[in-house]
């Protein structure tokens, strides 16, 4: 049985046992797997940057730390043992913590996420760890192909019968025939359905079959393997990968390839490659965090007919070098929106816990605000707005606002993601009623 330990963004790692009750202790092994792990990844690639988000430390006393940053997901060590990390949501005025299901809707905003038909209606994911809920989805994608039908194809096959079929293929006839003329080595093509796809998939299946620990989804693999009785196991990942074929007939395995490569070559939906004894499943908040936001501004502002566009790339920063015309640093907030009226905000979200100290800005970042400064001035709005999520320290914060002193300013606007559609109503009328005061109880950094 899968060992499970279950962490949050930013929580810290120790294998230190006199100090588990300040941070969250595993056991000396595991503690030294999960920092080869990390040295592995960082290792695997000359583009890894492991090291960007999970941080190892050293506090003395304690001994080394591992403390995790901006992804979430799951790490698989080599002894069975799984380290779950979930986003740091923060469910306000006693509100149940579903931080899972808050998760996985915004998972399934992002455009790259490979699932179409997720429904965890009657998924369990209380008893199920993130690497479980992933298998799941990927047995219901298997279970709507099996549905429509597993597609067939003309396979080039080579046999020697007896009986003439196809093109003699002369050399090979000569060295397995010459006491047997009565038969013929031949090439032709069949139609069936051991197509490169399908061997992927049925060697997908079989992979999960082994490492699934959830009884539910066993069970389900079970009944979808009989449906590809007939295909073979891939012999070569990567030459099967390279055959696939995705158009208007193969629609349906869009999804299912992007995911057999995740499982069948442990790759991740980052820069990360896995390796033959661990394997990692990592999303970076920021870029969720992104397009969740963007997915529901973009629903309930379509109420109000206005536009939301969500990476906008319509100015550069520089747009001349020595005279001439070149565009160069090109500017992309996260979302541009135009009211009715025709005037335009824009916004940029940041995954960042704000404090609530004045003193230090709130924690807003000094480059940030250069940025912000530079969208108003391109952009020619006086209206900019940072979108953070909502934690206990700024619930009851009024809108605070940054006046640069020459129309430039930027409110600050606090995501609740856990009631994600009502946040951004109340945003719409944030944005309806609120105009900057000129010097009136502002906030200037």
């Amino acid at each position: 049985m899968n060992k499970l330990i279950e962490v949050k963004e930013f929580d810290t790692l120790i294998g230190n046992e006199e100090y588990k009750d300040k941070y969250t202790y595993v056991d000396g092994d595991t503690f030294a797997d999960l920092i080869e792990f990390i040295h592995a990844f960082d290792s695997d690639s000359e583009e890894s940057d492991v090291l960007d988000f999970i941080k190892i430390g050293y506090r003395r006393n304690i001994g080394e730390t591992v403390t995790f940053k901006n992804y979430v997901g799951l790490i698989q060590m080599k002894n069975n043992c799984q380290i779950q990390v979930l986003p740091k949501i923060e469910f306000l005025n006693g509100e149940q913590d579903d931080t899972k299901k808050v998760f996985m809707r915004m998972l399934l905003s992002m455009k790259d996420f490979p699932s179409k038909v997720f429904s965890n209606a009657n998924l369990k994911m209380d008893r199920m760890n993130l690497y479980e809920i992933f298998i799941n989805m990927y047995l219901q994608e298997v279970r709507q192909l099996v549905k429509h039908g597993i597609k067939s194809s003309y396979v080039g096959v080579e046999d020697n019968l007896n009986f003439y079929k196809g093109k003699l293929l002369v050399n090979e006839h000569i060295k397995r025939n010459m006491v047997h003329q009565e038969r013929f080595y031949v090439g032709y093509d069949e139609y069936q359905v051991n197509r490169p796809e399908n061997r992927l998939v049925k060697s997908t299946l079989l992979k999960l079959q082994s490492i699934t620990t959830s009884a539910e989804n066993s069970k389900v693999i079970r009944q979808l393997l009989t449906s590809f009785e007939l295909v073979s196991l891939s012999a070569n990942y990567d030459k099967d990968f390279s055959r696939v074929v995705i158009d208007r007939n193969t629609k349906d395995y869009e999804i299912l390839m992007q995911w057999s490569r995740v499982f069948l070559k442990n790759k991740s939906f980052t820069t990360f490659s896995g390796t033959e004894s661990a394997r990692a499943l990592l999303f970076p908040m920021e870029k969720v965090f992104e397009s969740y936001v963007a997915q529901n501004m973009k629903k309930v502002f379509a109420k109000y007919h206005w536009d939301v566009s969500a990476q906008d790339l319509g100015y550069y920063l520089f747009n001349k070098i020595n005279g001439e015309n070149h565009r160069k640093f090109a500017l992309r907030p996260d979302l541009v929106v135009i009211r009715d009226d025709k005037s335009v905000v824009v916004l940029d979200t940041k995954w960042k816990s704000l404090i609530n100290d004045k003193r230090k800005n709130y924690g807003i970042s000094q480059a940030d605000m250069y940025q912000m400064y530079a969208y108003s001035k391109k952009y020619e709005t006086s209206e900019v707005w940072l979108l953070y999520p909502v934690n206990s320290e700024m619930k009851e914060q009024e809108i605070i606002t940054f006046d640069s002193g020459d129309g430039a300013t930027v409110s600050l606007y606090f995501v609740d993601v856990a009631n994600i559609e009502k946040s951004m109503e109340m945003l719409y009328e944030k944005l309806k009623n609120y105009r900057v005061k000129n010097n009136e109880g502002d906030e200037c950094i």
